[in-house]
């Protein structure tokens, strides 16, 4: 009888392993990885790379530029600036404006949740929508309607207040009005969280509070605010972070006031005349690194909604019977749509219809031959607005097809493959998430000025950089319909002869038709409203419709301004009726 010895083996430990077979294996993780490798390349020109540029420019005494990158002239100068009472007064106006506009929008978005996913209310379905109107109007546009009804001089309120006498003028140029603004444009936000928080609730704990004795406010103290605490939290820290970023209501309502939040002294610095744009630099880093932390603990509090009370079980959330405040509370919610949506068009389409630009009665509104639709006419055939528009729906239209690419390659490596490299894809996707669109504006102006590649000064560039600002939507979106599909049905395809890349396109694909559609449908929406990363990389000739609404209103040409936003509006609207349809659509086929 023989005995086989461990040298007999080769694949014990101790003995050599052949150089072939090291190098099949080698050449295995290199093709296994090769995908996943090429997007790590592409997300790192998207959102590596321009950050990158940042930070170097915050530590160096030159602009990142062609022939102009190196590590010598490395310096702390420009942190200096982080001293100085312009940028001390700018971040501690950021932080009392965002403070502030999260508890607007969280009263407000908790108010409407609550009434329309646990009470008795009329009109539930429409405060519904009443909760999500304010999002289909960019926040550009309703600063400038807000500036339009209260600014101290002119404004459409303080004239009526005039006209019946009342001595009180609305200063909408006030820190408050900047807080006010964006807490009513951001508190759909705050609605979202809620009533999904709200609706998803297990009775059963309410029930048994109920049995036990405990009165209908006790079991709300007790047992229902604390289920939703963290979607309530979470979306007080959601909003503090958006409304903290946020450049153009900032511009529009903080400017004209002398009230300099950490985005628009970026923006200042980088417009001076030389461009300061390593000090820009250095503001924008304090932004990124501040934004950064609120994410973190933004999403440790969402993720604890996973310990609320979700069963598999049927579960109706219990309705709170409101009796004599059935009416009132919706008479509340529609007084904020009126605030939030009504006021704010009316105020776009008299200042955009009216005959003459100055108006010193409300009557003088009503006159004979006092409102036309000529400005809208004028407006719609000038050239900068068929220019404008045409480029929006080109940008819109690239950024939408790259990013549901890019999101769904991303995506399947992460989910679909053996690939390592995975985790690394979802946290660089990601990223932008945590990063102030006007930072990333700067980078991407100076990563394509040194690329030999030839986009800075066309509408490539920005696409490319609605692309980055909005992946990490586009990716959630590709990844949540991804996930809900079984992988056995693509292998199966695999199975039975087909190529994998043919079961993708076969199979895979006309699955997660409908998620695809809504991604594509999202980046087509969060195109045509973005502004604040574009303000750095428009030419004359590839101005957006923001742009154009944002250097009407600069220069000082409010109707212009006006009438464009409405125009503005309507495009945005069509792209809402046919997002509302694709959700329409996915629900019929999810029931089937």
């Amino acid at each position: 009888m023989s005995l086989k010895t461990p040298l007999a083996n080769p694949a014990v430990a101790g003995s050599p392993v052949p150089t072939a077979s090291r190098g099949t294996k080698s050449l295995g993780n290199l093709r296994k990885n090769t995908p996943a490798m090429i997007i790590i390349a592409i997300l790192a020109v998207l959102v590596l790379l321009p950050l990158a540029l940042v930070l170097l420019a915050a530590f160096s005494d030159a602009v990142p530029r062609p022939g102009n990158i190196s590590l010598g002239g490395l310096t702390l100068d420009n942190l200096m600036l982080l001293a100085s009472p312009e940028a001390l007064g700018a971040l501690g106006n950021s932080l009392m404006v965002g403070a502030g506009s999260a508890v607007v929008a969280l009263v407000i978005g908790a108010f409407l949740a609550f009434v329309c996913a646990r009470t008795d209310a009329p009109l539930r379905k429409f405060i519904f929508f009443i909760g999500m109107a304010p999002m289909f109007i960019p926040a550009l546009v309703g600063a400038l309607a807000w500036s339009l009804l209260s600014s101290p001089s002119a404004g459409y309120l303080n004239i009526l207040l005039r006209d019946l006498g009342i001595d009180f003028i609305i200063n909408i140029y006030s820190l408050p009005g900047l807080v006010f603004v964006l807490g009513i444009f951001y508190a759909p936000y705050a609605f979202l969280l809620m009533h999904s928080s709200l609706s998803m609730m297990n009775a059963d704990l309410e029930e048994a509070a109920t049995v036990h004795g405990a009165t209908l406010k006790t079991m709300l103290r007790t047992v229902t605010l604390p289920l939703a605490l963290p979607a309530v939290l979470g979306s007080a820290i959601l909003v503090f972070a958006l409304t903290m970023e946020n450049f153009p209501v900032a511009q529009v309502i903080g400017n004209p006031a002398g009230i300099d939040t950490l985005p628009t002294y970026i923006y200042r610095l980088m417009s001076a005349t030389p461009a300061k744009s390593n000090q820009a630099a250095s503001i924008a880093i304090v932004l990124t690194a501040a934004l950064l932390i609120i994410t973190v603990i933004q999403q440790r509090i969402i993720n604890k909604r996973k310990f609320t009370t979700v069963t598999g079980k049927g579960n109706r959330p219990r309705q709170v019977p409101l009796r004599k405040l059935r009416w009132p509370f919706t008479i509340l919610a529609l007084a904020y749509f009126a605030v939030a949506v009504v006021l704010p068009m009316l105020a776009l389409l008299a200042a955009s219809m009216q005959a003459t630009p100055f108006v010193a009665s409300i009557s003088q509104l009503f006159e004979t031959g006092a409102m036309s639709f000529a400005k809208l006419a004028d407006v719609l055939g000038s050239h900068d607005f068929q220019l404008a528009l045409r480029n929006s729906v080109m940008v819109a239209v690239l950024a939408a097809i790259a990013g549901t690419t890019l999101s769904f390659i991303a995506s399947y490596v992460r989910y679909r493959t053996k690939s390592r490299l995975g985790q690394l894809i979802e946290l660089i996707a990601m990223t932008p998430l945590a990063v102030p669109a006007i930072v990333m504006g700067i980078g991407l102006l100076w990563t394509w000025l040194l690329l030999p590649v030839p986009v800075y000064g066309t509408l490539a560039i920005l696409a490319i950089a609605c692309v980055a600002v909005f992946l990490p939507q586009g990716y959630r979106g590709i990844s949540a319909s991804m996930l809900q599909m079984d992988q056995d049905l693509e292998d199966s395809a695999v199975m039975l002869g087909a190529r994998r890349a043919q079961a993708i396109v076969s199979v895979t694909l006309p699955l997660m038709r409908v998620g695809i559609t809504s991604s594509f449908l999202l980046f087509l929406m969060l195109s045509m409203r973005e502004l604040s990363a574009s303000i750095f990389l428009f030419t004359s000739n590839t101005r957006i419709l923001s742009i154009l609404v944002f250097d009407n209103f600069d220069n000082g040409q409010s109707q212009a301004a006006a009438a464009v936003s409405v125009l503005y509006i309507v495009v945005i609207a069509v792209l809402a009726v046919i997002a509302q349809k694709v959700g329409a659509d996915r629900k019929l086929v999810s029931s089937k």
